[in-house]
């Protein structure tokens, strides 16, 4: 599938001026890495705030082939000068800690929404031609009412998160549609894979624990890890966003990405202990601040971009872990400094 992704979108990404936000980042770099090798111009836009995932680690091998820009996406100068005749632009900057959503709502509210209508109202005074292509996530929807969660569920965000989330979507369509600016939103799912952030686990439990299994330590289960999820190993997320980003009939959609392995919590781990050849786990009771906005089990349907742009997730969880727990195995040290992970 990916060498076929890969012919699919070459022709259109070859010689393109690309921009990424967040673009030092988990899936920012990634995605970098791929459209280098399509022959695009690329531009990484990054605040590098410490707490946030950006590392320019993460960009080895193709530090020479890629622009970057250090710049905070809520200065609208900067974002001004720097969405002029950009071809695409990959919107993945963002606050994605549910916590910290919750301890400081204002900063949320900052990155999520005003930095977003800082990007649009760029695009719209000084290159209404753009694509952008959003990253949204499946926590706008909340709790589910029923399983698989599919893009006419209603939406109901547990945390200040999924509220401003919900809300930069919403301001991408908004001018999608008055504006004619094109833009397309994918709803994410667990994500995982190299160069995630691991250094604590205020962005999710899925860098955490692979940080945990690595270093050879208990991973805490919380509740009583029967709790279901999905997951995508960031290729195919990668996958998604270039098949977005080429196809007309993306343009003004919301889109949700899935997997076809949903799992506990608990086979999760027992999973991850059994590639990594040791390591062990607890459950304990729910700290009560993440109890409060834990969604229970989830897992999305994934049918209207397979029907819309021919997207599916190729790789199977376990090949995917594999090849992420080799990943920090073999570069740890530049994931965790002096992080206590707290």
């Amino acid at each position: 599938m990916r060498s076929d992704v890969d012919f699919r979108v070459r022709e259109h990404l070859t010689g393109k001026d690309v921009m990424i936000t967040g673009g030092l980042g988990f899936i920012g770099s990634n995605l970098a890495i791929r459209l280098v090798s399509l022959g695009a111009s690329v531009v990484l836009v990054d605040s590098l705030v410490p707490a946030y995932g950006g590392n320019l680690f993460n960009i080895t091998g193709i530090e020479d082939d890629v622009r970057v820009n250090i710049a905070d996406i809520r200065d609208q100068h900067s974002m001004a000068y720097l969405v002029r005749d950009k071809d695409f632009i990959f919107n993945l900057a963002g606050q994605v800690s549910h916590i910290d959503s919750m301890e400081d709502p204002f900063t949320d509210l900052e990155i999520n929404i005003r930095a977003q209508l800082s990007i649009l109202e760029a695009c719209r005074r000084n290159n209404p031609k753009v694509k952008i292509i959003y990253t949204s996530t499946r926590q706008l929807y909340g709790k589910p009412q029923y399983l698989p969660v599919d893009e006419l569920h209603p939406t109901s965000p547990t945390d200040a998160n999924g509220v401003d989330k919900l809300a930069g979507e919403l301001y991408h369509l908004l001018y999608h549609n008055v504006y004619s600016i094109r833009s397309v939103s994918l709803r994410l799912t667990n994500t995982f894979g190299p160069r995630q952030l691991v250094k604590h686990s205020r962005q999710g439990f899925m860098g955490w624990f692979i940080r945990q299994i690595v270093e050879n330590k208990e991973i805490q289960l919380f509740g009583d890890g029967s709790q279901i999820r999905d997951f995508n190993y960031v290729e195919d997320v990668i996958d998604a966003l270039l098949l977005a980003a080429v196809s007309d009939k993306a343009d003004g959609q919301i889109f949700n990405l899935g997997g076809n392995e949903p799992v506990s919590l608990r086979q999760l781990v027992e999973m991850m202990i059994q590639i990594n050849g040791g390591g062990s786990y607890r459950v304990v009771p729910f700290p009560a601040d993440k109890k409060k906005i834990d969604i229970g089990s989830f897992y999305g349907k994934y049918s209207k971009i397979n029907e819309t742009l021919g997207w599916e997730p190729q790789t199977p969880l376990r090949v995917g872990l594999e090849k992420t727990i080799a990943f920090y195995k073999q570069n740890i040290d530049h994931y965790v400094g002096d992080s206590d992970g707290t």
